[in-house]
C-alpha cells in the first residue's frame, strides 16, 4: 500500500502510480472537492464515468453533519457516498483560517464556533485523526494551521512551528495502518520559511506531503516561486498535493514544477455560477453568444454535456435557471481538468511537455490578453514555471 512509483519524466514535471487501498492513481491528478461528502450536484456514477480517481472530503465538516460515527457506519467515506474509489479526508486546517472571525487558536487545538448552529466545537490534532479515522479516506491530512494573506512574517513563523508540533502529535494519534497520513509544509511566500518548514517536516518521512498555505489571496507571480521551491526540497520518491490549486493554468505550471496532486472548488463553483471551462478560456454561458451556437462546449470533449447537448441548448437551460444547468456544466468542468491532466501525462511520456504547455498556454491566454500584464506571448510566471523556474 502507498507505493509510488515514477513512471517517467520530462523536465521537473512527472508521471507516477499511487497506490492505495482503494485502488491505484495515476499522477498527475486533479481531485474534485466533495466537501460534505457529495460533489455537488455529481453523482458517484458520474464521478466515475468521467474518471475521477480520487475525491476529497472535509473533516471539519463531515465532524459537524452528519459526523464521523455515522460515515463508520457505513464502512467509510466510500460506502457513504457510493463512490467505490480513494477518499482524501483535509484535517480541518483550513477552516482555521476561513473561520477566522469564529475561532481562537492555541497550542492544545483551535476552538470553533459552529457555522450550523454557533456551538463550540473543539479540533485538535488528536480529534481530527480521529475524525479522519472514522471517516476511512485512504489519504488524510496532518492537522494545520494555514495562515491567511497577508500576514508578519512573525505570525506565519510561529505558525508553522506549531504546525509541526501537531504533526507529531498527529502522527502519535494516528493507529490505522491502511491510511496514509501527509505532512504539510507552511511558510507563505518566504522562501526562508519556506525552508524552514521544510527543514523541520520532511524528516518525518511520511507517504506524501503537501505544499499548504497558498492561493489564499496571494498573486500568480508571488505563488508560483513558492511552489516551484517547495516542490524543490520535497522528497522525489513521495507524492506531492498543492492544495487548494486547480484553475486550468495552475494546473498546467504546477505538474511542470513537479507537482503530482490537485484539488479545488473551481470547476464546481464556476459551473453553478454559469462557465464553462475550455482551452480558449472560461466560456460564459450567461452572455448572448452561446444562445446562437450550435456546437458544443468543446468538441473533443467526451463529457455528457459535450456529447449530447449544444451551447444554445445549455445556454437556454441557465437562462431558464434550470438545475439541469449547474449540474451538465460542472460535470463538463469537472470533465476537463481530468482531460487536461490526462493530456499532462500523454506530454510528459512523450518527452515534450515543456512544448505542449507552452503552446496550451499562447492558446489559453490570448482570449484573456486585454485582462493580463503581458511580458511577451506568455504571463511571466506562467513562462517561468513551464521553464521550471521560480
Amino acid at each position: 500500500m502507498f507505493e509510488f512509483e515514477i513512471q517517467s519524466r520530462d523536465g521537473l514535471a512527472r508521471t507516477a502510480t499511487f497506490a492505495t487501498p482503494h485502488g491505484t492513481v495515476q499522477t498527475p491528478m486533479f481531485m474534485p472537492v466533495g466537501t460534505q461528502g457529495s460533489v455537488k450536484g455529481i453523482s458517484a456514477q458520474e464521478l466515475t464515468e468521467i474518471k475521477s480517481q480520487m475525491i476529497l472530503g472535509n473533516t471539519y465538516h463531515l465532524m459537524l453533519r452528519p459526523g464521523a460515527e455515522m460515515v463508520a457506519a457505513h464502512g467509510g467515506l466510500p460506502g457513504f457516498t457510493g463512490y467505490p474509489g480513494p477518499f482524501l479526508t483535509d484535517s480541518g486546517g483550513f477552516q482555521v483560517m476561513s473561520l477566522g472571525h469564529m475561532r481562537k487558536i492555541s497550542e492544545h487545538g483551535v476552538v470553533f464556533k459552529s457555522h450550523l448552529d454557533g456551538s463550540l466545537v473543539e479540533l485538535t490534532p488528536e480529534r481530527s485523526v480521529e475524525v479522519q479515522q472514522g471517516l476511512g479516506a485512504d489519504v488524510i491530512m496532518a492537522f494545520d494551521e494555514c495562515p491567511p494573506f497577508p500576514a508578519e512574517v512573525p505570525y506565519i513563523r510561529s505558525s508553522l512551528e506549531r504546525t509541526v508540533r501537531w504533526l507529531e502529535r498527529c502522527l502519535k494519534a494516528k493507529t490505522r495502518d491502511d491510511q496514509a497520513l501527509f505532512a504539510i509544509v507552511q511558510g507563505g511566500i518566504h522562501p526562508d520559511l519556506r525552508q524552514q518548514s521544510l527543514d523541520a517536516t520532511v524528516p518525518f518521512q511520511t507517504p506524501g506531503f503537501a505544499i499548504g498555505g497558498l492561493a489564499v489571496g496571494e498573486s500568480k507571480d508571488e505563488m508560483f516561486p513558492a511552489v516551484a521551491y517547495t516542490a524543490r526540497g520535497l522528497p522525489e520518491n513521495k507524492p506531492r498535493y498543492l492544495m487548494g490549486v486547480g484553475h486550468p493554468e495552475d494546473l498546467v505550471a504546477g505538474i511542470a514544477l513537479g507537482v503530482d496532486m490537485f484539488d479545488c472548488v473551481y470547476p464546481t463553483r464556476t459551473g453553478r455560477f454559469g462557465y464553462a471551462l475550455t482551452d480558449d478560456g472560461r466560456l460564459n454561458m450567461n452572455s448572448a453568444a452561446p444562445r446562437q451556437q450550435l456546437t458544443p462546449i468543446d468538441p473533443d470533449c467526451d463529457c455528457y454535456a459535450c456529447t449530447h447537448h449544444t451551447r444554445a441548448y445549455l445556454a437556454h437551460l441557465v437562462k431558464a435557471e434550470e438545475m439541469l444547468a449547474p449540474r451538465l456544466l460542472s460535470l463538463h468542468n469537472l470533465r476537463y481538468l481530468h482531460r487536461l491532466v490526462e493530456r499532462a501525462r500523454a506530454a510528459i511520456q512523450a518527452g515534450e511537455y515543456q512544448a505542449w504547455a507552452s503552446q496550451w498556454g499562447e492558446r489559453y491566454f490570448r482570449t484573456q490578453a486585454t485582462a493580463q500584464a503581458w511580458a511577451g506571448p506568455l504571463p511571466g510566471w506562467f513562462a517561468r514555471a513551464v521553464r521550471g523556474e521560480d
